[in-house]
């Protein structure tokens, strides 16, 4: 999730026109250069990966190479770190029922007590290859097509996870381990499990592939190792290319949440008056905390409002973000660590429901309930892992039965079977928490806690749970029957879809960007939309935004802060230079490298006074920040763009190519390489680069665009009419695009006007 935005502002002279643009743009990741120790040469020139195999290709121990490297343990003894058994002697209820939890077995040694798949000679075609798991030799195997396209045997090393699937890593070159594209379905066999399955099933995934084990996004030491075990260090060593990752615990521990134990040991013994019992953070929220039933049938807190901490705790892991550092700083404030995402697509959908595996904590800050101050240890017994209730026996906690449990609320049958008269009551959650299916079977529940609005599905094309069951019905059906129900229009807590759809098709229109300003500012709404809203109008640099982003870089909260400095990056450098730069002095690091990234290359005199000697220190947390995830494509573009903006031209070059290095396919690079190669005056080397990419990728609207600039910066007008039509026919939606070609082709008064007409207002 590192931050892949390009900003660059593009002189263009198309004969006597210049024009001006920002591009904005995130980018998927690619394959990795993984290569099996013992991978053969590669296939014949011209064959596909696998081709060779054909349909009826199967693996057997006489062909299929056998790769079983030698492991070397990345545990390592961390500094205040102890380990659990450590905790046992005096928390040993807590002990016990954490070690049948999930946290207990989210990686575990491969063994006959932790391995659940079939490894009895099981196959599995796929892809046209027939994959095997065997075992042997008290060893577990898994024979299946490597970066090479051709069949391996690979040893399995460690299991991941338990239920309701089960996957499996085995090494890979530069101390990296990958994740095996097969699963185990470990649900019962009457509810369709006990199987091998692929967790690309309706794809045909083969070498290559952004999606294939080998790539970048199924590597364990970037993606996964730091929530699937204790205090991670991921150790990557760009010089080398080489991964030098480790862990205190191989699961998650009891110091994965509390912190190293160490200091509370030594209290322990000492048992000095430390209000910290010698621990980095305490979960005392729900102490003395009580809830009270009000008429209404719903509960009160009876406390102080949550500090949050516990919630920011479990976000380290149960949220989607980026780390800024590592290892995870327990007690810190959770902007230190990790740099929250926003409520965009694809994550979410305009109303903020989880679209893509968001991991429950930014759906849980949208709440109604977090905003009350309940915490996920009212709903979650933390050390088993477990609901504290079953059903709707949780939500009666604190929602009287008898006012909702009932179909007067519910509009259902009351005894839980259909009837003639209309289905079976739902659960609560059915209706108030929505479903969605991820890695094949692992369905999860968005944590909003909203009222369905089939209304909101009527008018912007967005899912609601109604028709989640109903699936044969329209919305607009389900909308009406909400509404005849309550007598008026649907209500909820969350009242910002309209606008977010709106930011999403017309992001610059004034309208939509007062409707964001006022969302912004009104301190009701939770602090995440809010921060969605402040991010969104980079689109709108107006005089009117500029003000309220100014505002909200003084707000308590550094999710704000940090989104309002995003969206100051669209303003006149000098003016955000006077507004943003205490912030490079923020005490949040999130923020800092936020106003780092923001300010680098502004002149030096327009910041106020010492500014510069804290732009230099939170310059180095940014760099460091990237560094941190130098195996990536998208970090080694952002650092070429930091030192482009910070006048070192070389070591952007250096970036950049490490970026296609690491993933040929990653299009923001081809670009900004293009475009510094434009700034040193060599343009022939960008319009080669970019005809390279091209061809790699010759669908890529932002390349075409920009080949067809540099050729007409080189005098090649003829030349550049034809990529820049494509790339208006490709992105219809991208007004600059068009506005550039229609500028072109008026320039150059083609003779053959018939030969570049108007593109289409869509692909063709």
């Amino acid at each position: 999730m590192a931050d892949s935005r390009l900003v660059r502002w593009w002189p263009l002279a198309v004969l006597t026109l210049a024009l001006a643009a920002v591009v904005v743009w995130r980018a998927p990741t690619s394959a990795s250069s993984l290569t099996p120790a013992d991978a053969s040469t590669a296939s014949a020139p011209g064959a596909k990966p696998g081709a060779a195999h054909g349909d009826a290709a199967e693996a057997s121990s006489g062909t299929a190479k056998r790769v079983s490297p030698a492991e070397d343990s990345p545990e390592r003894a961390a500094a205040g770190f102890v380990g659990s058994d450590r905790c046992a002697p005096c928390h040993a209820e807590e002990h016990a029922a954490w070690q049948g939890s999930q946290h207990a077995r989210a990686m575990q040694h491969a063994s006959t007590a932790t391995v659940l798949g079939n490894f009895g000679g099981a196959r599995l075609r796929y892809a046209g290859l027939v994959h095997r798991f065997d075992h042997q030799d008290g060893k577990y195997w898994i024979t299946t097509d490597g970066p090479d396209g051709q069949l391996h045997r690979y040893e399995v090393l460690y299991t991941f996870g338990v239920e309701p699937l089960q996957q499996y890593l085995v090494a890979g070159p530069g101390g990296r381990l990958q994740v095996l594209p097969f699963a185990w379905d470990s649900r019962p066999q009457a509810r369709g499990g006990q199987r091998w399955y692929h967790l690309h099933e309706r794809d045909s995934v083969r070498a290559g592939d952004v999606l294939h084990w080998t790539a970048a996004s199924q590597n364990w030491n970037h993606m996964c190792a730091e929530c699937h075990s204790t205090h991670v260090t991921k150790g990557y060593d760009a010089a080398a290319d080489h991964f030098t990752t480790t862990w205190s615990e191989i699961s998650v521990g009891c110091e994965g949440c509390h912190g190293g134990g160490a200091r509370h040991l030594d209290w322990t013994q000492a048992r000095t008056p430390d209000p910290s019992k010698g621990l980095d953070v305490r979960f005392d929220e729900r102490q003395g905390a009580t809830w009270t039933r009000l008429p209404s049938g719903t509960a009160q807190r009876g406390k102080s409002p949550s500090s949050g901490t516990e919630s920011a705790t479990c976000a380290f892991c149960h949220s989607r973000r980026e780390t800024l550092s590592q290892p995870l700083r327990h007690g810190a404030p959770l902007l230190d660590s990790v740099a929250l995402e926003l409520l965009t697509a694809p994550s979410y959908t305009p109303d903020g429901v989880m679209s893509d595996e968001v991991f429950t904590y930014g759906s849980f800050q949208q709440s109604k309930m977090a905003h009350a101050g309940v915490t996920c240890s009212d709903c979650h017994e933390p050390h088993a892992g477990r609901l504290r209730a079953e059903g709707n026996g949780l939500c009666a906690s604190c929602h009287e039965p008898a006012r909702f449990d009932v179909p007067e609320h519910h509009h259902h049958a009351a005894n839980g079977s259909a009837t003639p008269s209309g289905p079976a009551a739902p659960r609560c959650v059915d209706c108030h928490m929505p479903a969605r299916t991820y890695m094949g079977v692992d369905v999860r529940h968005d944590h909003g806690f909203r009222v369905p609005r089939p209304d909101l599905s009527v008018r912007l094309g967005i899912p609601n749970t109604c028709t989640d069951c109903h699936a044969q019905k329209p919305a607009s059906w389900a909308a009406d029957a909400v509404r005849a129900w309550l007598g008026r229009p649907a209500q909820s807590y969350q009242t910002t879809a309209e606008v977010f759809a709106l930011a999403r098709t017309a992001p610059g229109d004034p309208a939509v960007a007062a409707e964001l300003q006022r969302l912004a500012t009104d301190r009701e709404n939770p602090a995440i939309a809010r921060a969605t809203a402040l991010a969104s109008l980079r689109a709108a640099p107006t005089a009117a935004s500029f003000a309220v982003l100014r505002s909200a870089l003084a707000d308590p909260d550094p999710l704000l802060r940090r989104a309002a400095l995003s969206a100051l990056e669209s303003h006149d450098p000098r003016r955000t230079a006077a507004v943003a730069a205490p912030l490079l002095a923020d005490p949040v690091r999130g923020v800092r490298v936020e106003a780092a990234r923001v300010l680098a290359g502004v002149d030096l005199g327009a910041l106020p006074e010492r500014a510069a000697q804290d732009l230099d220190g939170a310059l180095r947390e940014y760099i460091a920040t990237q560094t941190l995830h130098a195996d990536r494509a998208e970090a080694q573009n952002n650092l070429g763009l930091i030192f482009t903006r910070t006048g070192k031209p070389r070591d952007a070059e250096q970036a950049y190519l490490a970026a296609l290095r690491i993933e040929p396919g990653y299009v923001p690079t081809y670009v900004n390489l293009a475009d510094l190669y434009r700034e040193l005056g060599r343009d022939a080397d960008g319009v080669a680069l970019l005809r390279r990419g091209i061809t790699r990728l010759p669908e890529q609207a932002e390349m075409l665009h920009s080949l067809g600039l540099a050729l007409v910066r080189q005098g090649h007008q003829d030349q550049a009419l034809e990529p820049l039509k494509r790339a208006a026919e490709l992105a219809p939606e991208q007004a600059r695009f068009q506005t550039v070609y229609q500028a072109a082709l008026t320039a150059l008064r083609s003779s053959t006007p018939a030969a570049h007409a108007q593109p289409p207002r869509g692909r063709p």
